[in-house]
């Protein structure tokens, strides 16, 4: 049986079920689970950023994996940023995310190029190579909360699921997909995080374990037509799944020129004096979004004097 084709990139997620609390469930509350179609996510920032391939991929799987760890937060104003320093050839990646899937990121090297791996597929491994993954979520409290673990594939997937069982001490299965068509556009992208209660009993986990060793991947599953829904149907649809909420996802970027211009004043007066005196106006970057914001040197005087008030 062919399923219906996917039009909207969204999340299979959390709903309200408890106060403050917020859970996509199966096998009696044992597992909670996250899957997500990202294709227009993963495309955008591909277009804004002009990736080459395996940074499109690399990127890909950050946000995709970013927009389902956002839509964990609790609060309309959390924030969930991932970052990786690593010291492959794509140089690191940011992605940030809100609690309502809106997604935001960037590599440092879009151009990088790969021969494929092995196995024929986007060596994403060997774009990053030895590095660090940091999870910094602020949530409202006095300082952010980070977290920080070595990466141990550079598959980030893999990265994840070590950085959720030794930062967070939760036993994660992280899976995420990008498949490029030949034009070098996004063909598929998605994934699911699966994660045990601390209550979770051993019969659950190893039953749990045994279906994700025998999952192909999250491409070959979107390939086949198979939406977030029925990957955790495939997975969990024998331990009594349920889902409760399914909202959308985006590649969002709140920057503004007014954003931006507050950030030019934070500089200082002699630095704003210095670019006046230069008589030549000035061109600042989003790295999120890749957008580019144009002052005058008129625009410049007068951040000079909202400096000096």
């Amino acid at each position: 049986m062919k399923l219906k084709k996917i039009h909207k990139d969204y999340i299979i997620l959390q709903i309200e079920r408890k106060k403050d609390e917020r859970l996509g469930t199966a096998a009696n509350d044992q597992v909670r689970f996250f899957a997500a179609y990202t294709k227009d996510v993963v495309e955008t920032a591909r277009q804004k950023h002009n990736t080459s391939p395996v940074a499109t991929a690399a990127l890909g799987r950050l946000l995709t994996a970013g927009a389902m760890m956002g839509s964990m937060c609790k609060n309309d104003s959390d924030v969930i940023t991932l970052q990786i320093q690593c010291s492959g050839p794509i140089g690191g990646l940011t992605v940030t995310a809100d609690s309502k899937a809106n997604v935001k990121g960037y590599v440092n090297n879009p151009d990088v190029m790969l021969p494929p791996s092995k196995e024929g597929k986007l060596d994403v491994g060997k774009a990053l190579d030895l590095g660090v993954l940091t999870v910094i979520k602020d949530i409202g409290l006095k300082e952010p909360y980070s977290g920080q673990t070595h990466l141990v594939s550079g598959e980030i997937a893999e990265d994840l699921t070590y950085y959720f069982a030794a930062s967070e001490q939760i036993p994660t299965s992280v899976a995420l997909g990008v498949l490029m068509n030949k034009d070098n556009t996004v063909r598929q992208a998605g994934g699911f995080i699966i994660q045990m209660m601390p209550y979770a009993e051993e019969e659950t986990i190893s039953k749990l374990e045994k279906k994700i060793a025998e999952f192909k991947s999250v491409t070959y599953a979107l390939e086949h037509e198979h939406t977030p829904e029925k990957m955790m149907e495939d997975l969990l649809g024998d331990m009594d799944m349920k889902i409760y909420e399914k909202v959308p996802t985006q590649f969002h970027c709140n920057c503004s020129k007014e954003r931006v211009e507050k950030a030019v004043i934070s500089v200082g007066k002699k630095e704003i004096q210095n670019m006046i005196d230069d008589g030549e106006p000035i061109e600042v970057n989003c790295h999120f979004c890749n957008t580019h914001y144009h002052y005058s040197v008129d625009d410049l005087k007068r951040m000079l004097n909202e400096a000096t008030r």
